[in-house]
């Protein structure tokens, strides 16, 4: 929990969005792990399904004071109006990035998009 705390350390108030977060993921992936570093905090089961970070996804003054994104792999790309940027690394690998900036925003849409990740992450 220090490590989490540190990593909020310069934006506070966006903590009890993680925290949120990091309890649903936690519920409905429960073999889920979490590493904490310098940029992110990544959550595994074989591999990283999803992480959290304060990544530039939209034009500074297009963000919120406070706010998360959350990041997820998929084998196709979502669309969604709520999705701010979606990328192919790889042939049948989409990263999808959203931000964040309601607890409101971390909902069953959100999740769902996480167990999926956490699945196709699981079969690589």
């Amino acid at each position: 929990m220090e490590e989490i705390l540190q990593f909020f350390d310069a934006h506070p108030d966006a903590l009890p969005l993680y925290d949120k977060f990091e309890k649903c993921v936690t519920e409905h992936v429960p073999e889920a792990r979490i590493k904490v570093q310098k940029t992110q905090i990544s959550f595994y089961n074989r591999h990283m399904f999803a992480c959290v970070s304060f990544a530039r996804v939209r034009k500074k003054k297009d963000c919120p004071d406070s706010y998360i994104v959350v990041t997820f792999g998929l084998d196709h790309r979502a669309v969604s109006p709520r999705i701010d940027i979606a990328t192919e690394p790889y042939p049948n690998r989409w990263t999808h990035h959203v931000l964040i900036s309601e607890l409101s925003e971390i909902d069953d849409e959100l999740i769902a998009w996480v167990e999926e990740a956490a699945c196709f992450s699981d079969r690589k």
